[in-house]
């Protein structure tokens, strides 16, 4: 989730839909300057315990930031915290129970994307030994009750803690158990998103399948394979899904906005804080109604601020996010992006994968949605056979997406070989949940704390 800044001081009031539309339609670009932004969270632990470290004590979240500063990244604080860092590689953040997020820089190629993550790793890591501390990449804690699990000082983290119980059963666990990887990337006009979001929606479920890595809850299986994925079925349906209206005729960027201002509120950040608006709603917003800011209008910076917080399956700001991920290692870290980006930054790829999913209804789609959490590639898939045969045509076609860009490294290597890890996953039908439960029934024999050797 976003770290929040002081507004600058050319911050204009909203007063037409236009400026509402504003945010959409400023995102196009030319295919030249496309870029990918990529975005992933690891789960923080104590070696000695695993236990997750609390923000404030001795080599805890708090001096992990600190720590981190020596590779250049400069502090962001609130309310005196140090609650995120800065820097050339993006922004370092926290998720709300101490789960480490780099939101990547917008890069060129994923050459470069994979060195970033490389970079943040090694940094992370290094602070770490220092401090006792490791990473993992799953999607979700696999053996941690929302008990155990220390909250970061984050004025906004606040306020959903308090409005997720209202609005479903498992927004908690959303926020504090679970870990993804997500690719934001661009459009050059009004009918290129739209595509593109329509693509990215119906192979969202594909995405999660090729990624699941979340079967452990609290030290035992859960019967899914992609458990952070079932916890969005029950977050708040309000903004999260599969959303329905994207496929209808005349989609664009004004019934994007219109779906915005019908999601309800979180917040408003004035001075430095957040003021609580959860479930109040924009539209009374720009009427000057709203309750906890009588008499005031919003600025360019409510309506962004009010856009990053939507949750579903793909996510429109000025940019699009691929949002259907389980966390995991750095090989899949750099396996996202490569997936969609050969899928989306390809015309012809664009138009064959489209032709893949054009046929099928919303009911089919909502079903793959339901059922993947537990099924991953094994789920039906409407154009007959499984996910794993899906998976098969996608890949081909990201391949050939990617050989297109004829983006090269120094090598001369073109980025097809960031699909490797997915190509093996659809060769063999077990995703990456399916591994660690095998591991658990077998050599740890039941052991979940062996679930720490896969580490970073």
């Amino acid at each position: 989730m976003s770290t929040r800044e002081a507004a600058t001081a050319d911050d204009p009031v909203i007063e037409s839909l236009d400026q509402l539309i504003e945010p959409m339609a400023k995102g196009e670009k030319p295919p030249e300057r496309w870029r990918i932004g990529t975005e992933h969270e690891k789960l923080v632990y104590k070696h000695a315990d695993h236990r997750a470290p609390t923000y404030d004590e001795p080599c805890g979240i708090r001096d992990l930031l600190g720590g981190l500063e020596q590779f250049g990244w400069a502090p962001v604080e609130e309310g005196g915290n140090v609650i995120a860092l800065k820097g050339e590689d993006g922004a370092v953040s926290l998720e709300p129970a101490g789960q480490l997020e780099l939101s990547g820089a917008p890069l060129e190629n994923l050459h470069q994307t994979c060195a970033e993550t490389g970079r943040h790793l090694a940094q992370v890591k290094q602070v770490g030994e220092k401090c006792g501390v490791g990473y993992l990449g799953l999607g979700m804690w696999p053996d941690k009750t929302r008990a155990e699990l220390p909250i970061m000082p984050k004025g906004r983290y606040d306020i959903m803690l308090r409005h997720m119980p209202r609005v479903g059963t498992m927004g908690l666990d959303m926020m504090l158990r679970t870990c993804t990887i997500q690719v934001n990337l661009d459009y050059q006009s009004e009918a290129d998103m739209v595509k593109k979001f329509r693509v990215g929606l119906a192979l969202q479920p594909l995405a999660t399948a090729l990624f699941a890595n979340s079967p452990f809850t609290e030290g035992k299986p859960n019967g899914f394979l992609s458990y952070r994925s079932h916890i969005w079925s029950d977050t708040d349906r309000l903004r999260t899904g599969m959303l329905p209206f994207v496929f209808e005729d005349g989609f664009g960027y004004e019934r994007w906005a219109r779906y915005m201002l019908d999601v309800p509120m979180y917040f408003v950040f004035r001075d430095g804080k957040y003021i609580d608006a959860a479930g109040l709603s924009f539209r009374d917003f720009l009427d000057g109604k709203l309750s906890v800011l009588p008499g005031e209008r919003p600025t360019q910076s409510d309506w962004w601020d009010h856009l990053s917080t939507a949750f579903p399956e793909v996510r429109l700001k000025s940019f699009l996010e691929m949002r259907g991920a389980d966390g995991g290692p750095w090989n899949r870290i750099c396996a996202l992006p490569a997936f969609w980006v050969g899928l989306l930054y390809d015309q012809q790829a664009l138009d064959a994968a489209w032709d893949l999913v054009k046929g099928w209804s919303m009911k089919e789609r909502e079903r793959l949605r339901g059922e993947v959490p537990r099924l991953a590639l094994a789920t039906r898939s409407p154009n007959g056979g499984t996910l794993q045969d899906l998976g098969r045509e996608v890949l081909k076609i990201a391949h050939s997406g990617l050989k297109a860009r004829a983006r090269l490294n120094a090598s001369g290597d073109n980025e097809t070989g960031y699909l490797e890890t997915l190509d093996e996953i659809v060769a063999s039908g077990k995703v990456p949940a399916q591994r660690l439960l095998d591991a658990y029934h077998g050599e740890w024999n039941g052991d979940i704390t062996r679930v720490y050797e896969q580490s970073f």
